[in-house]
């Protein structure tokens, strides 16, 4: 952002400030505070949001598919239009390199563009329709159909990792706005100025193609008042990525309304990665490989494969080995704020106080304190001493990995069955490993949403196919996810027309199809006339 930032909140189409309270943004690896105060949305301020959010949802759950594509697609466009400007701003809030960035608007892009075809195509509704049958014996059968409707207005909460893909335009809002519903985000403090460009840019395109106002907002809340925006019962469903704590506030806070709303949000997960010998017999590309993958973001994916278990062997002493030398030629680098830095560091010091734990190998180079840097580090534990005390379990969320070396085949079942739910379980094996992977896939596809063989998790695909979630703590709904067309689903609910007259029914449930759309008609596909 070259020009000075507002600092105001996005309440429907208007800008306003009317709070006395502020906070700057930081640039973490110059260590200083960034010029503009960015103003907290004041209660009058953020009732009007959700009331503008609840009478917009009422006009926009109306407008057809077809347009709201146009929307999305108009959003994209608006996004590309910011230039370098966005590019620069994201960098400088978040320490993340150009080409990163570059690469995540393309990502954020993308998927806009990806919800406005499944648009058109029509087929996330999930239509069904059951023809009447009059003359049934001995009772007359209704005719009967059955579509997917937007849930109402979304609380969306803006991620820190991911300015971009998992924040003000990212993929909670644009999955929000594809299924109808209208969306306050609630943007993330470690990147204002980003958030109000991206805002600008929705604005642009909700005005540009006749949207109703009050279908995008952007605050910025303390914590306090976050809860309130989930608390309120104008919200009916509520998009977040962060931490296990503050995920379980917000979910909480839902659940105790006089009407619970569903809570998906994001959290903690270890994503562990099996290493089996057959495999290492490629251990350098192994160890590099997965060294980058560690270490990709400083990281900071929420798909990091921090828990790395193996037998202890032979072959896996060697591989460590070559994993350490990996580990110790890469750079620290600045961390997205000060307080993940601090936890980052608080983490590693817990380890390594740890008279149970090893260090097999750390980044050669000492970090910058001043620049909020996080230093590479690899520890190991014995398997016996890791089922001993579930906090080894817990994510450690930088650059940071624990091997879990077990003894026997039986231990590492063992180790795997005591993890908690994952967004992700990686297993690199060989041909003489057959009879394990077996074993280890009866348990991990019940304790993670994405099964990776012979590759690594970070980097998710955004597709059709994709499933970006999985059980608590990795999210709080193992139903779901967050990333690929099936995120939509979060927003939507059922709803049935039975008997109506085909000019009162919606246009993807009329006997002509206008909008040939893919229907499942008396238990058949097709996109003909019924």
């Amino acid at each position: 952002m070259r020009d000075k930032p507002k600092g105001s909140n996005f309440i429907g189409f208007k800008v306003s400030a009317e709070g006395t309270e502020s906070f700057n943004a930081f640039a973490p690896n110059h260590n200083t505070s960034l010029p503009g105060d960015f103003h907290y949305a004041t209660a009058a301020e953020l009732e009007k949001a959700l009331r503008l959010a609840e009478s917009g949802f009422t006009v926009y759950q109306k407008i057809s598919g077809h347009a709201r594509a146009d929307f999305l697609d108009t959003i994209a466009e608006e996004i590309m239009a910011l230039g370098d400007a966005l590019i620069d701003r994201c960098t400088l809030e978040t320490a993340l390199p150009v080409a990163r960035i570059t690469g995540e608007r393309a990502r954020t892009c993308g998927q806009l563009k990806m919800f406005a075809q499944l648009l058109r195509d029509g087929w996330y509704a999930e239509l069904r329709i059951d023809k009447a049958q009059p003359d049934r014996k001995p009772l007359p059968k209704a005719d009967i159909r059955r579509m997917l409707i937007g849930i109402g207005p979304v609380a969306v909460f803006g991620a820190s990792n991911f300015p971009l893909a998992f924040s003000t335009a990212g993929g909670d809002t644009a999955s929000a706005l594809a299924a109808g519903c209208s969306v306050i985000v609630k943007a993330h403090s470690s990147h204002p100025g980003t958030n109000e460009l991206i805002s600008t840019a929705i604005i642009k395109a909700a005005q540009k193609t006749n949207m109703p106002e009050g279908v995008f907002s952007s605050v910025y809340l303390s914590h306090e008042a976050a809860v309130k925006l989930v608390e309120h019962p104008c919200i009916k469903a509520v998009g977040f990525t962060g931490s296990r704590a503050v995920g379980m506030i917000l979910f909480n806070a839902a659940v105790r309304r006089p009407h619970p709303i569903p809570v998906y949000a994001e959290m903690s997960s270890v994503n562990p990665l099996i290493l089996l010998e057959g495999a290492l017999v490629n251990k350098e590309k192994i160890a590099k490989d997965l060294a980058t993958s560690v270490t990709m973001g400083v990281g900071q994916f929420c798909t990091n494969p921090g828990l790395i278990i193996t037998i202890d062997n032979n072959a896996s002493k060697s591989f460590l080995q070559e994993l350490a030398i990996q580990m110790n030629g890469i750079n620290p680098a600045s961390m997205l704020n000060r307080n993940i830095c601090k936890a980052y560091h608080a983490g590693v010091d817990s380890l390594q106080s740890n008279s149970v734990i090893s260090l097999i190998g750390q980044s050669a180079i000492n970090p910058v304190p001043e620049r909020f840097e996080a230093t590479p580090v690899l520890h190991s534990i014995r398997a016996k001493d890791f089922l001993l005390d579930k906090k080894f379990s817990d994510e450690v969320f930088g650059p940071a990995s624990l091997v879990v070396l077990c003894n026997n085949e039986d231990e590492l079942l063992q180790v795997l069955a005591s993890q908690e739910g994952q967004l992700t379980t990686t297993i690199h094996a060989g041909p003489a490993d057959k009879h394990i992977v077996s074993q280890i896939l009866d348990i991990v596809t019940q304790k993670a949403g994405r099964l990776i063989y012979g590759g690594y998790p970070t980097g998710v695909e955004v597709c059709h196919s994709m499933t970006h979630g999985g059980p608590f703590p990795s999210t709080t709904d193992a139903r779901s996810t967050s990333v690929g067309t099936a995120a939509i689903q979060r927003f939507l609910r059922p709803v049935t027309f039975q008997d109506f007259p085909d000019h009162f029914l919606p246009d993807l449930l009329k006997n002509e199809n206008p909008l040939n759309a893919l229907r499942l008609v008396d238990g058949q596909w097709t996109t003909v006339q019924c």
